[in-house]
């Protein structure tokens, strides 16, 4: 059986780490889980321990990207899955995009989420990021901004370091399929915490945005798609 290390990066998530990491221990192929504390004011790092995860603790606080690159010197498996802190129940689900790969029928496994359940921005940045993928890889997908992601230690040695801001995921993509892997999408039910119609979020997608933007122009060579 292939080792396999699910990393869950995470900035005050008291509410569901707990959750998050029980729902990931109902796999019990499962390795090992770590949790990136990424500088919590709260008591994350304390509950992640408490439901029995290994936690690296950050200070101060780096970003997501960030948070996965410091990882990286922890994971020594065969297989690593990144998930987000907040999706308490469903993180079981990290099973579905772990199963690709397992079998060998892909490099790179992205978790499809289903429709928001409020609404959000008019899908600028999700439709821009699709439109590089395209171009990149030929291949249409609904999530290109998903933070649930399996893959192979190739790939992961190829495609890391990680950019360390909203186009961590674009890029892990983009540089994906440059490089000849390849990629799946997987239909999940997952849900987690979603940016609505106000001021908060529209600033969220402003700089998710600009991130995207900036790492097309990057991993095209300067060219933008």
């Amino acid at each position: 059986m292939k080792s396999i290390t699910v990393v869950i990066p995470a900035f005050n998530e008291e509410k569901a780490i707990q959750a998050t990491v029980k729902a990931v221990q109902k796999l019990d192929y499962i390795s090992e889980i770590l949790v990136v504390d990424d500088g919590s004011t709260d008591e994350t790092a304390a509950l992640a321990e408490q439901a029995g995860a290994r936690v690296l603790k950050l200070r101060p606080n780096r970003g997501k990207g960030g948070a996965m690159n410091a990882a990286l010197q922890y994971i020594d498996t065969d297989i690593v899955a990144f998930i987000d802190a907040d999706l308490g129940g469903c993180a079981e689900q990290v099973g579905l995009i772990l199963k690709p790969i397992i079998n060998e029928e892909a490099d790179l496994a992205i978790a499809a989420f289903p429709p928001a359940q409020k609404k959000g921005g008019f899908g600028l940045v999700k439709n821009t990021a699709r439109r590089a993928i395209k171009k990149a890889g030929q291949i249409e997908v609904i999530s290109p901004l998903s933070g649930q992601r399996a893959m192979t230690r190739k790939v992961l040695m190829a495609v890391t370091p990680f950019r360390e801001a909203y186009g961590v995921e674009l890029g892990m993509t983009l540089r994906a399929l440059q490089k000849g892997f390849k990629l799946v999408e997987v239909p999940t039910t997952m849900t987690h915490n979603e940016t609505g119609r106000d001021l908060k979020g529209f600033m969220h997608r402003g700089r998710q945005f600009i991130d995207v933007i900036k790492v097309i122009i990057a991993e095209s060579g300067g060219k933008k798609q």
